[in-house]
């Protein structure tokens, strides 16, 4: 699996182009418009956007992937807080381009995109579905997870228990992963669960 991280400037948010035969894309989280046309620069052609959570800077691209025929994922019950007003409330209003999840993903569900397969972890606490997603001894940990730190959880929907949970729950998986973050640097979940002090 290759794996491309493209940062939106704006939010700082991390998105992820993944591929592994060089024709076709998995994007995780779409911050701008401008991914859509990144992955088309690199030859790749889109078949899933996977969203870690809802927030505006981790979704601000998807109305371009969905106006092309795009299926994009979350996990359950992030769906209905994605269009809601007190999260367009945290970016003060901010228009959320208009889109439709194709499917909501549950904890433990596997699902194959583009050649590649995914494990989803229920990893609620920064939002009310947040998920991180596990391909190829890699992790995809949104804002669940950062190095060095965690997401915040005072904004709508966020909660401290469901976040320790989540944690908790990713110290507990086997061996050592890739991780990659939803903002800032990559990391390793040995490093993390090392020095991280919410995970210690």
């Amino acid at each position: 699996m290759q794996v491309t991280k493209i940062t939106d400037y704006g939010y700082g948010c991390n998105t992820y182009v993944l591929t592994n035969d060089g024709k076709t894309a998995v994007v995780i989280d779409c911050a701008s418009p401008s991914v859509y046309d990144a992955c088309l620069e690199m030859n790749l052609k889109p078949v899933a956007v996977l969203l870690t959570h809802g927030h505006f800077d981790h979704v601000g691209g998807c109305g371009k992937f969905y106006e092309n025929g795009v299926p994009i994922y979350c996990g359950d019950g992030e769906d209905k807080f994605i269009s809601c007003p007190e999260n367009r409330g945290i970016f003060g209003g901010v228009n959320i381009p208009y889109f439709e999840i194709y499917k909501t993903l549950s904890d433990g569900e596997v699902i194959s995109l583009g050649g590649m397969t995914f494990t989803v972890i229920s990893s609620g606490g920064h939002t009310v579905g947040g998920v991180c997603y596990i391909s190829d001894g890699k992790l995809f940990t949104g804002d669940t997870l950062f190095a060095g730190s965690v997401g915040r959880c005072d904004l709508p929907t966020g909660d401290v228990i469901r976040l320790k949970e989540s944690l908790k729950k990713l110290c507990l998986l086997d061996g050592d992963y890739a991780v990659y973050c939803g903002h800032g640097e990559d990391t390793t979940l040995a490093r993390e669960r090392k020095y991280n002090p919410y995970l210690r």
